[in-house]
């Protein structure tokens, strides 16, 4: 058989998805051993590719497709550990793909971010989760989305129209105040830190929500630094109040540990004479005795959901924008008791 009539039979990617009754793009993800696919599905393509006899020219693919198989994640710090957490989410979806991450982070900056994401767009990424710096801009998003680029937002969000990966921070906030409201909790404080975002915004307004929905003063809203050392120091805050408060909720787990740190300083003693509950539920937070109460907001899991998210968006550009939001939890530990008869 001449070379020609070799090449013209052939079989093409879209035989195999035939054979096997699936989309064409169902089976280029088989190709790339994503974890979208069901393993029926994933034999039944792999049977159809070795009746047809189908060879993957991955050069080739490569060309036509334009890609790096590679994705790049930008996240705002990499010195809170919860964000360690998230990137592992993500890379065993991306790895799992056949994909290679770079990370790195943007300080929160959005002059900084800027230019990370050119550079990624240089590299040619074939998408990016982006946790928006604090002051990102609608235009800022829109643009990227100009360039054609796959973008997943992930725990912070700017604009509706690109999908996101995060967790219900409000019903976790409720969580924390009905808790300590049932052990007799009436004067509530909130420790905060850092920049305002979408994920601040959201733990705030839940924080008040719940308060006032127990009849509380929800005005009792603390800024400490950025620092753990220094939060330790700016415990004092909390007993400077004209109706010092029983227990805190923190923005975080770093400010949690934190604080209890201070709080030992000040001779108060978590889960006896004062309650703390952190947010995020890191596994650092295990390290601190009486063990934390925290709200778990899963970041290994929200990672893997922006990995399949940027993963099906890549395949599918014109899918519509989604959202994939997880449920936060609250652990009850050992940091939380009723409150004193009254602390002076």
């Amino acid at each position: 058989m001449p070379a020609n009539d070799r090449k013209k039979s052939r079989a093409t990617l879209l035989d195999v998805a035939r054979r096997a009754n699936v989309s064409r793009a169902t089976a280029s993800l088989v190709l790339r051993k994503s974890p979208l696919v069901g393993a029926a599905t994933r034999q039944r393509v792999e049977e159809a590719m070795q009746q047809l006899g189908y060879v993957y020219n991955m050069s080739a693919a490569g060309l036509r497709v334009e890609r790096s198989q590679t994705v790049g994640v930008v996240v705002p710090t990499l010195k809170n550990p919860f964000f360690a957490e998230l990137l592992s989410g993500i890379e065993a979806v991306i790895d799992a793909a056949g994909l290679v991450v770079i990370m790195t982070n943007s300080g929160d900056l959005v002059d900084r971010q800027s230019t990370l994401m050119r550079r990624m767009r240089e590299h040619g990424v074939d998408g990016v989760i982006l946790c928006p710096a604090a002051g990102t801009e609608l235009a800022f998003l829109e643009g990227i989305a100009h360039w054609g680029m796959p973008l997943v937002q992930v725990l912070r969000h700017v604009s509706d129209e690109i999908d996101y990966a995060g967790v219900d921070y409000a019903a976790g906030m409720h969580q924390a105040v009905d808790y300590l409201a049932s052990l007799g909790h009436q004067t509530i404080a909130f420790a905060v830190h850092g920049s305002i975002h979408s994920a601040y915004q959201e733990r705030v307004d839940g924080f008040r929500l719940a308060m006032q929905a127990h009849g509380f003063d929800a005005s009792m809203i603390i800024r400490v630094p950025m620092q753990m050392a220094q939060v330790a120091g700016s415990a004092g805050l909390l007993f400077e109040q004209s109706r010092p408060p029983t227990a805190v909720i923190c923005f975080n787990d770093i400010i949690a540990l934190g604080l209890a740190a201070g709080l030992y300083d000040l001779g108060r003693s978590v889960g006896r004479d004062f309650s703390l509950i952190g947010f995020d539920d890191v596994t650092d937070a295990e390290a601190m005795r009486p063990r934390l109460t925290s709200v778990s907001t899963a970041p290994v899991a929200i990672g893997e959901s922006a990995a399949r998210l940027l993963l099906d968006r890549i395949t599918d550009p014109i899918l519509p924008p989604r959202r994939a939001v997880g449920p936060a939890v609250l652990h009850v530990r050992q940091s939380c008791a009723p409150p004193d008869i009254v602390m002076a």
